[in-house]
């Protein structure tokens, strides 16, 4: 058995089943559930429709999926983000796309391709953190270098505060922007400070860029890593891979379509490894695929009714509760009067309300666990729900916080 296994943490809602055995409700009042970031707005309509069409259908299902991917979906991915991103020079779909099956396994597969066994070196990732960056440089034999995502750092990284030792000693950096938990959105010049210090030491960026388009303020989209690159002159987007997919943008969570996408020469080596390793999409859901990158409109629906929740539920929680509005993402990231574990179980008990607790998706370091005293609320039910739920908090945040 692969000894490194036995180093794994238990996944954050493993953790919150055993915070929650046995916890009942006071509340005679149906669960709603804001602990899952599983978007749940209705799939658009022409992409269900695409799994109607019986000739793209039936050539699915009796076909072996191209690892590759479909030349169409390349395409149809190259040309989203270089006009999302803006970049100088349009991304060969050849040389620089990959699709694959969410970028959950990508994020996973992709740390076991750059890292080098004999020198795995340390993985930087944020602190709160997508637990799939933990997990990866673990069982790639690298050591993970948590950087704390604190108010007083915005919630993003600190760089400056990286000690030139462990920037030599890093071989993979993990960014999220915008954030999971936090909402976070890195600027331009941070992620150009980055792009400077991968180019000093060698290290390769992976940016997992799954919220960019759930963002508050439609004239200013999340900078995206490619983007910076492309701004900085650096065509060949030298160690910078980006990851990103349909779940969010697209309500698509089950499809299981995303990309990566950057330095070609990390790309071959990443689809040499994809090969080996049997992931490929469904050639049906790449068609579906390519109708959805291709589709702009329903996305911008989608960020309006997320705006919604946002304005609505922020409304109704600020009569009694501190929560700010993030600039992009689904979550909200507000600190509790009581210990987070706590007051997840009184959510449970007296409004039956599930949140995340923060001290669950962080770890602790030197400086204390970020997670701490924070809950992560994914506003991914209806608004109906979500104002209901708003509502319970506040009609019972006496008994909650007592």
């Amino acid at each position: 058995m692969n000894e490194f296994l036995n180093n794994l943490n238990p996944y954050p809602f493993e953790r919150m089943a055993v915070l929650l055995d046995g916890v009942t409700s006071e509340q005679n009042v149906p669960l709603i559930a804001w602990s899952l970031g599983e978007p749940k707005h209705p799939a658009p309509d022409f992409l269900v429709d695409a799994f109607r069409d019986e000739e793209r259908v039936r050539r699915g299902f009796g076909t072996y999926p191209p690892t590759k991917g479909l030349p169409e979906l390349r395409q149809a991915i190259a040309s989203f983000i270089t006009t999302r991103y803006r970049l100088h020079t349009d991304l060969d779909p050849e040389r620089e796309v990959l699709p694959v099956n969410g970028t959950r396994e990508a994020l996973f597969a992709f740390a076991q391709v750059v890292l080098d066994p004999a020198d795995p070196g340390l993985t930087l990732m944020p602190n709160p953190f997508y637990q799939i960056y933990e997990g990866a440089a673990i069982l790639a034999g690298s050591k993970p270098h948590f950087l704390n995502c604190t108010e007083e750092t915005g919630f993003l990284p600190d760089l400056d505060a990286v000690s030139e030792e462990t920037w030599r000693d890093c071989k993979l950096i993990y960014i999220c922007s915008p954030g999971n938990p936090t909402g976070a959105v890195m600027p331009e010049d941070e992620i150009r400070k980055l792009i400077d210090r991968a180019n000093q030491y060698d290290f390769v960026i992976a940016s997992d860029e799954c919220y960019s388009e759930l963002y508050m303020d439609e004239d200013n989209p999340p900078p995206g890593l490619l983007q910076v690159a492309s701004a900085m002159g650096q065509a060949g987007y030298k160690n910078c891979i980006a990851f990103n997919s349909l779940s969010k943008r697209s309500n698509l969570p089950g499809l299981r379509s995303g990309y990566v996408a950057g330095d070609a020469d990390i790309m071959e080596r990443f689809l040499k490894y994809r090969t080996y390793h049997g992931s490929a999409m469904p050639v049906h859901h790449q068609f579906a695929s390519i109708d959805a990158w291709q589709d702009e409109s329903h996305v911008i629906e989608n960020r309006h009714i997320y705006r919604r929740k946002f304005e609505s539920v922020t409304s109704i929680l600020n009569e009694f509760w501190p929560v700010s509005t993030p600039p992009a993402g689904f979550y909200l990231w507000p600190e509790t009067p009581v210990a987070d574990t706590d007051f997840t179980v009184r959510l449970i008990e007296k409004a039956n309300l599930k949140v995340l607790p923060g001290s669950f998706l962080s770890r602790e370091t030197a400086d204390g666990n970020p997670g701490q005293n924070r809950v992560r609320i994914a506003l991914v039910a209806t608004l109906e729900e979500c104002e209901e739920a708003a509502t319970r908090l506040r009609d019972n945040w006496a008994a909650i916080i007592a």
